[in-house]
């Protein structure tokens, strides 16, 4: 790191009232989104995918992350577990589309078996023709590379280079937040995921999403009802930061049919919502009734994919007779979600101005913004 680069990211870090924002290159440049593989993915929990899309025992799909290429598969346990998607013999990619493993996963190249937990089981001929073992080569050894892997509110977590701490105690504060919500989450199935591509950096979809400071410009109709002054920062320093509203009052019916809320909630629920940005890529939303998760894939320094997932309370909620609620619901959230792509895609375009400084902070309302810059300043100066 250079002397400028690190005055920089000092000058980042330090407080609000001062502090600029991450220069352009950091969203712009090619030569930086691969640096941040390492410095901001790979060496922290950050989000891979959704366990509901490997439901049953067998169930596996293929994962592009990081540069690296992965496989996402349910065991026999019912356990979720994310290996390196290459064979231990010659590293051929070992699953190219989502399938259901029937018995074994199979190396296409000389067929050395693997099962659901990942251990090597068959090297056939691989002590000559008819010869399936050889002493020298210790099967025990050569189980597929496993990755961690952490299911927390359905998305799978990933650490990369296994340095971070377990997640338990990474994400050990927000658990502490939502430890009354810490209940089975259903998700509401096909009506209740959709996805969004966006033309911009991931860091200005994640900036966006934690402040509330641009509801009456941005979103008029939520601002409505659910005002810029009903909502309040959460901030919690290089872990996550969000904002909370005490007016959540949905009505998705005229005939005074609701969603079932989750069970045992402090009266903070009855009318309030909380929506973080949990660092680096996955944005959660909890209420009484339901929640989501939204995953942000960065496809390129310019380029952003939203995975967007629903969930319920109860496995009722997931059946035909909600199923227009779900729509609603859905399309409630979409339709706020699309409200916010002209933002992060025109700040996507004044970043490619060479004058541009990186932007100043209102000490009074972008302390969340803030908060995530300085997280990201910091993974890059602990790299």
């Amino acid at each position: 790191m250079t002397v400028h680069d690190r005055t920089m990211l000092d000058a980042i870090t330090g407080p609000i009232e001062t502090a600029r924002g991450l220069p352009n290159r950091y969203y712009t440049d090619a030569q930086m989104f691969e640096e941040e593989r390492r410095a901001v993915f790979a060496a922290t929990w950050a989000g891979l995918g959704f366990a509901k899309d490997v439901p049953e025992p067998g169930d596996a799909r293929p994962v592009s992350f990081c540069g690296s290429e992965l496989i996402v598969i349910r065991g026999k346990d019912d356990g979720v577990r994310v290996f390196l998607n290459a064979c231990r013999h010659r590293g051929m990619i070992l699953l190219e589309k989502p399938k259901k493993i029937e018995g074994a996963l199979r190396c296409p190249y000389h067929s050395w078996c693997y099962d659901l937990e990942g251990k090597l089981r068959a090297t056939p001929h691989v002590g000559g023709p008819g010869q399936n073992a050889h002493p020298n080569l210790d099967r025990d050894a050569l189980g597929l590379i496993e990755v961690r892997s952490r299911v927390w509110r359905d998305v799978i977590f990933v650490n990369m280079d296994g340095t971070a701490p377990p997640f338990e105690e990474h994400a050990a504060t927000l658990l502490a937040r939502w430890a009354e919500l810490e209940q089975p989450n259903y998700h509401g199935g096909a009506d209740s995921s959709f996805k969004l591509s966006v033309a911009t950096n991931w860091k200005l979809a994640v900036e966006n999403y934690c402040e509330a400071y641009h509801l009456p410009w941005v979103h008029p109709g939520l601002n409505s009802y659910s005002r810029l002054e009903d909502h309040y920062d959460i901030v919690e320093p290089r872990q996550f930061s969000g904002q909370g509203t005490v007016v959540y009052t949905p009505e998705l019916s005229t005939d005074g049919r609701a969603f079932v809320n989750f069970a045992g909630l402090s009266d903070k629920w009855d009318t309030g919502a909380e929506y973080v940005s949990f660092f680096p890529n996955v944005l959660f939303g909890v209420h009484r009734d339901h929640s989501f998760a939204i995953l942000l894939e960065p496809v390129g320094p310019e380029k952003t994919v939203e995975h967007i997932e629903l969930y319920y309370a109860s496995p009722e909620m997931t059946g035909d007779d909600y199923a227009d609620l779900r729509i609603k619901n859905a399309a409630l959230w979409k339709e706020i979600f699309v409200e916010d792509i002209g933002v992060v895609e025109g700040m996507q375009k004044g970043r490619r101005g060479d004058l541009f400084d990186g932007g100043k902070f209102s000490p009074a309302m972008d302390a969340p913004t803030h908060c995530f810059h300085d997280w990201v300043a910091s993974r890059y100066a602990k790299a």
